[in-house]
């Protein structure tokens, strides 16, 4: 509950936000009596689109944190905490990039990676993962995340996701005037109800159409982050025995912001083509024909 009321917030909050931004640059009026202004509808997409992205990113790390419940244990003394840290430490500098936070929480196994810049990102892993995997397993997916962060893949994903709300937003917005104004000849000033149900249509349609494009990136991305775990252990044994375990668990549901960066995921069916991840059986598929 807590997790789909803070969603919920945020969302709105982003897009209040977003609203004024729009409004005080004068975007939002791209609705004219003499036609559609192009720039003015195009300034107000890559607001709406760029705008909401660029924020959760950039608010990526503290709500991953809160909405989890998760603990930084980059300063602990625990033995097994130190492990944790001193293996994320390890695989960081073979990857080339800054000291990430580490963290800790209560959950079904998963693992999950999120940070704005790859140099103070935040690597977090389960306590149920600790609990039913051995040490090179944990291992192999603490390199897994730790090649999400050296592969940028938390900034692509923004961009990505960026670029597809743009043209959702541009193209629905176009073609419900379009709609409104040339099939249902509405000459009254202001949009009709023809571009309002085309709206919301469109919306709906592009938006997921949108969402399986940005998912299919998502899955190519977990094939590369697969071989990164793989490439700093040395081997792809204790990865391809990670990912065979995780696909007789359940993992633990993450918040929606972060799903995409978990180690994994329930791909089935149609669903599968919204999925962020692979199936486990490609995935372990994947990296046996690896050269």
């Amino acid at each position: 509950m807590k997790r789909v009321l803070l969603f919920l917030l945020t969302n709105l909050a982003v897009m209040l936000v977003l609203g004024v931004a729009a409004r005080l640059l004068g975007v939002d009026r791209f609705l004219q009596s003499n036609g559609l202004n192009l720039s003015a509808l195009l300034g107000f997409a890559l607001i709406m689109g760029f705008g909401g992205a660029t924020i959760s990113l950039l608010m990526s790390k503290p709500m991953a944190k809160w909405s989890t419940g998760a603990v930084v244990i980059n300063d602990s003394t625990e033995p097994m905490h130190r492990w944790i840290v001193g293996t994320v430490a390890a695989f960081s500098e073979r990857a080339g990039i800054g000291m990430p936070e580490v963290a800790l929480y209560e959950g079904e196994p998963n693992a999950f990676a999120t940070g704005a810049f790859k140099n103070s990102a935040l690597v977090a892993v389960s306590t149920g993962l600790l609990q039913t995997m051995s040490r090179d397993e944990v291992e192999a997916v603490i390199g897994h995340e730790v090649a999400h962060v050296a592969n940028g893949d938390m900034v692509t994903m923004t961009l990505i996701q960026g670029v597809m709300n743009t043209f959702v937003v541009f193209l629905s917005r176009a073609i419900g005037y379009f709609v409104d104004r040339v099939i249902l000849k509405n000459d009254r000033e202001g949009p009709g109800i023809g571009y309002m149900i085309s709206t919301v249509v469109l919306d709906l349609l592009l938006g997921l159409v949108a969402a399986m494009i940005v998912a299919w990136f998502s899955r190519q991305r977990e094939f590369r982050a697969d071989a990164g775990a793989a490439q700093l252990m040395g081997s792809r044994q204790p990865m391809m025995r990670a990912l065979a375990r995780l696909g007789g668990m359940d993992p633990g549901d993450l918040p929606q912001s972060m799903a995409a960066m978990g180690i994994s995921g329930r791909p089935s069916g149609l669903l599968a083509l919204m999925s962020s991840h692979p199936p486990i059986e490609d995935r372990i598929r994947a990296l046996r024909d690896a050269a």
